[in-house]
């Protein structure tokens, strides 16, 4: 594509559904203001199939706000976009090592290998599974660019990267677990590495948000009428054990996260291998991945029960 806004573009994959990106921001721009916003791209993306989450959101406005008035208008978008579809071709043309207009899993793992990330024929096959909509067994360039429309990043290591571990689904408010590790990865020890990460930023979002929660609970037990409202009850916990009583019951908050982690990815990891020990151990479905992110929530949710008790006694 060049950079011509009115040439099209099929975000789609497909000839019979296609837009410029004009269009596109039309599409976004639901409010008709001739800008968007984090909001209205996430809102906007939602709508044409293509959700896209705060942080990405984020980064499009950042990258493609020149006047830093903090949205962007049509001009801005099409510029960036243009530039970022141009950006996406090169990492495509990277992979596509025959030349063919094709990538197929010769090329995806010889694109992961380069890259320092070895994949088995199987991991490539689920890999290639998340972009090949049309089930070709191989990924045209717009699925490509339909896949990664709104992926703030475009080398080519920051996008395998993202290709391999991006979540599909929301495992609870202090992890997001990749639908899968590579078993390279997993021998390597990066999945304890990001149990620790997404344990220390659980530990420190809570911290933050903890007087908040404890002001729930108190509202739930006693209601608004025997404190008159958010500011009584504030006032009332203040005044009955200081202004560090706010975060009680916030080492047992944290003291579960560790475990609570563990728990998630050991049933998700373990019914994830019962299910690929099936006909196609290889591919694991989206219906799959719900079904063991699902078992793996109530296994870790049921082992760490007693600690949510004590918790919630402890904000009291």
């Amino acid at each position: 594509m060049t950079g011509d806004s009115n040439k099209t573009a099929d975000a789609s994959g497909s000839n019979s559904k296609s837009w410029s990106y004009d269009s596109l921001f039309k599409k976004l721009d639901f409010r008709n203001s001739g800008k968007i916003n984090i909001e209205d791209i996430q809102k906007g993306s939602r709508n044409i199939g293509l959700p896209v989450d705060e942080s990405e959101a984020s980064v499009l406005v950042n990258l493609g706000d020149k006047d830093a008035s903090g949205d962007v208008d049509r001009e801005e978008f099409v510029q960036y976009m243009t530039k970022h579809e141009q950006q996406l071709k090169k990492a495509f043309d990277t992979l596509d090592t025959n030349h063919d207009g094709r990538i197929d899993l010769v090329e995806i793992r010889g694109g992961f290998e380069a890259s320092g990330m070895s994949l088995a024929e199987g991991e490539a096959s689920d890999l290639m599974s998340r972009v090949d909509s049309d089930g070709s067994n191989d990924i045209s360039f717009a699925e490509w660019r339909k896949f990664l429309l709104f992926h703030p990043k475009d080398d080519i290591k920051s996008i395998l990267a993202y290709w391999s571990h991006r979540p599909v689904l929301d495992m609870g408010d202090d992890l997001g677990i990749p639908e899968d590790f590579t078993e390279n990865e997993l021998k390597s020890g990066l999945w304890w590495r990001h149990l620790v990460a997404g344990g220390i930023a659980g530990a420190v979002s809570r911290t933050s948000t903890a007087p908040l929660d404890r002001i729930k609970v108190f509202l739930q037990v006693h209601g608004l009428k025997r404190f008159g409202g958010l500011k009584g009850c504030l006032s009332h916990m203040i005044s009955e054990g200081g202004f560090r009583s706010l975060w009680r019951g916030n080492g047992v908050n944290i003291l579960k996260i560790a475990p609570e982690s563990a728990f998630k990815f050991m049933g998700y990891e373990q019914v994830k291998r019962m299910i690929r020990s099936g006909d196609n151990p290889g591919e694991v479905r989206v219906s799959e991945r719900f079904i063991a992110g699902s078992c793996a929530g109530a296994f870790s949710q049921s082992l760490i029960y007693p600690l949510e008790v004590r918790s919630f006694y402890c904000f009291l």
